[in-house]
C-alpha cells in the first residue's frame, strides 16, 4: 500500500467504453470464406516464401518446412494446421496498471492507434513538421485520456532521435510514460529489444519484471509482399519472443503493387502471410502469445498509389478480420485511413465508414489510423480526438439493441400515455441515459442560433482546447516514485521531463 500511494499524483485515469462484440457484417460468404482460406493453403504449399534468414530456415525446415530449388520455402497444410491449432485463440494483453488490461480474440472489438507517420499537422499554423519524440509523448498522452482508446501503438516516428537505438528507447519511454494503456513498439532492430525490455523493468519498479506484466506489444513486420520474409523482422520476432513480449505479427500487401489485384487475391496472398507467421512463432515457441495484424491495402489504380479510404479498402479490411476470426486466430486490422491533408469532410466520411465495417466485422483490434491524415504520414492530436469521439458512436453502433422485458414494458406505456404524454421524466429514461445513450464532448448538438451566438465554433477548435487541456494537465502518474529517474540514468532519454 505505501507504494501506490508514493505514485505520483495525476488526473485519475478516464474510464475505457468496454469493447462491444462484433462480426454481423460478414462481407464473405461461408463458401467464398472457404476458397480463400484453399487458396492461401495453396500459395503456402507450392509457391512458398523466400529470403528466410538463416536462423528462421533452420527452424521451419526442422519443423516440415520444404526448400525447394530456387530456395524458397514451401509450408506443407499439415504443418500449417498444427500451427494454427497450437496457436492461442485469446491473447492477455496487460495495461501497465491492472484495471486497464485486454483480452484479444474472439471478435471483441478493440480501438487503437499505430502507424509511422513522419510529420506532425500544427494545429495552430496548419502546417506540417517534421514529427519529433515530444510529438510521440504528446500523442500517447492524449491516448490515455481518450475514453474510446483502448490500446496504443506508437503512431510516429520521432525524426529527432540521433540513432535507431534511441528511437527505440525513446519510442518506449513515450509509451511507458505517457500511458497506462497497453502499447506496442517496433524497433528498428533485434538488437535494441533487450535494452527495451531492460527499460520497462525499470518502468515497473517493484512490480516488475516485465515479463510477469508484459504491457508493450512487439510489433514486427515479419514478412515483405508478395511472399519474401523480412529478415530483420524474423530476428525481431525470435529476439521478442525471448524476451516474452506479446508479438503482433504484420502482412501488409498493396492490391494491384504488392498483391493481386483482386481483392479475393489480396486477401488469400495476405491470409497466406499471416499464416506463415503463425508457423514461424510455432516454430520459435508453440503456444506464444501472438497477435496477427492483416492489413490488405489497396492502390489507386491510376497512380499506383496507396490508398486506405476507399470502399475497397473498408470491405477488405472487414474481410480480413471474417477469415482470422474463422481460424481462430486474434487479429488487428488497418482501417481510419484517410487519403484527406486535414480534419475535413473527406476525412470524416472516409474514416467512418472503414472503421465502422471493420468493427461491425469483429476485427479484435481496429488500428493504425485514429489522429493520422494524409495516407498516415501525418499525425495529428486533434485528429485523434476527433477520432475517438467518431470511434464511441461506432463501438456503440457495435453493441447493438438490447431487447429485455425492462425494455418492452407495456405498463410504463400505458402510464405514460394515459398521463403526462412523455417520456422525458420518466424513471426508465433517467436510468438509460448514461447506459442506453452516447453524448459527444466536442461534436455540436446546439441549435443553429446557438451556434451563431457562441461565435461559430468549429469541431477543429473544440478538439484544440480538448488537447490542450490533457497536456496542461500533466503526467498521468502510473509510475512508481523513481521509475523515470531509474529510467533517465540508465538511458539517453531525449524527451524532456513532463510537469
Amino acid at each position: 500500500m505505501a507504494r501506490r500511494r508514493s505514485r505520483q499524483a495525476a488526473q485519475p485515469a478516464a474510464a475505457t467504453t468496454p469493447p462491444p462484440r462484433g462480426g454481423a457484417y460478414r462481407p464473405l460468404s461461408g463458401r467464398d470464406c472457404d476458397a480463400i482460406v484453399e487458396h492461401a493453403f495453396a500459395i503456402l504449399a507450392d509457391v512458398g516464401l523466400a529470403g528466410a534468414p538463416a536462423s528462421t530456415r533452420d527452424r521451419l525446415v526442422a519443423g516440415g518446412a520444404v526448400e525447394r530449388g530456387d530456395g524458397r520455402l514451401t509450408l506443407p497444410r499439415p504443418m500449417v494446421e498444427a500451427a494454427v491449432e497450437r496457436s492461442p485463440s485469446r491473447v492477455d494483453l496487460p495495461g501497465f496498471t491492472e484495471d486497464r488490461g485486454l483480452t484479444i480474440g474472439g471478435g471483441t472489438v478493440h480501438i487503437g492507434t499505430g502507424g509511422a507517420a513522419v510529420q506532425t499537422l500544427d494545429a495552430a499554423t496548419g502546417a506540417y513538421r517534421p514529427s519529433t519524440l515530444a510529438d510521440l509523448w504528446s500523442m500517447m498522452r492524449v491516448v490515455d485520456a481518450s475514453p474510446n482508446i483502448h490500446y496504443g501503438l506508437r503512431p510516429l516516428v520521432g525524426r529527432d532521435a540521433p540513432t535507431g537505438r534511441d528511437l527505440d528507447l525513446n519510442t518506449a519511454f513515450a509509451c511507458v510514460a505517457a500511458t497506462s494503456k497497453p502499447t506496442g513498439v517496433s524497433f528498428t532492430t533485434a538488437d535494441n529489444v533487450d535494452a527495451v525490455v531492460g527499460l520497462f523493468d525499470l518502468a515497473l519498479g517493484p512490480d516488475g519484471p516485465f515479463s510477469r506484466r508484459p504491457f508493450c506489444m512487439a510489433v514486427a513486420v515479419h514478412v515483405v509482399p508478395p511472399l519474401r520474409f523480412s529478415g530483420e523482422g524474423c530476428d525481431i520476432i525470435e529476439a521478442a519472443v525471448g524476451r516474452g513480449m506479446v508479438v503482433q505479427t504484420c502482412s501488409a500487401g498493396q492490391a494491384g503493387a504488392t498483391s493481386p489485384a483482386s481483392l479475393a487475391g489480396a486477401l488469400a496472398q495476405g491470409l497466406a502471410e499471416i499464416l506463415a507467421a503463425v508457423v514461424l512463432i510455432d516454430a520459435i515457441k508453440p503456444g506464444h502469445p501472438a497477435i496477427h495484424a492483416f492489413m490488405p491495402f489497396v492502390s489507386d489504380l491510376r497512380t499506383g498509389a496507396m490508398t486506405g479510404g476507399g470502399g475497397e479498402a473498408a470491405v477488405a479490411s472487414a474481410g480480413a478480420a471474417q477469415l482470422l476470426n474463422a481460424l481462430g486466430l486474434p487479429n488487428a486490422v488497418s482501417a481510419g485511413i484517410t487519403d484527406a491533408k486535414v480534419a475535413d469532410t473527406q476525412s470524416g466520411y472516409e474514416k467512418g465508414y472503414t472503421v465502422a465495417l471493420a468493427a461491425q466485422a469483429g476485427a479484435d483490434m481496429v488500428q493504425l489510423s485514429v489522429g493520422m491524415l494524409g495516407s498516415i504520414m501525418v499525425a495529428s492530436p486533434e485528429a485523434l480526438v476527433i477520432d475517438d469521439e467518431m470511434c464511441g458512436a461506432i463501438l456503440r453502433s457495435v453493441r447493438g439493441i438490447d431487447v429485455t422485458e425492462d425494455a418492452l414494458d407495456l405498463a410504463m406505456v400505458e402510464s405514460v400515455v394515459t398521463g403526462d404524454g412523455h417520456y422525458l421524466g420518466h424513471p426508465q429514461t433517467l436510468d438509460l441515459m448514461r447506459t442506453e445513450y452516447v453524448y459527444p464532448t466536442i461534436g455540436d448538438r446546439a441549435s443553429v442560433a446557438d451556434w451563431e451566438t457562441a461565435g461559430r465554433p468549429a469541431i477543429w477548435d473544440r478538439a484544440r482546447r480538448r488537447v490542450s487541456d490533457i497536456l496542461s494537465a500533466g503526467r498521468p502518474g502510473h509510475l512508481p516514485a523513481g521509475a523515470e529517474e531509474s529510467i533517465r540514468s540508465a538511458f539517453d532519454i531525449l524527451i524532456p521531463a513532463q510537469p
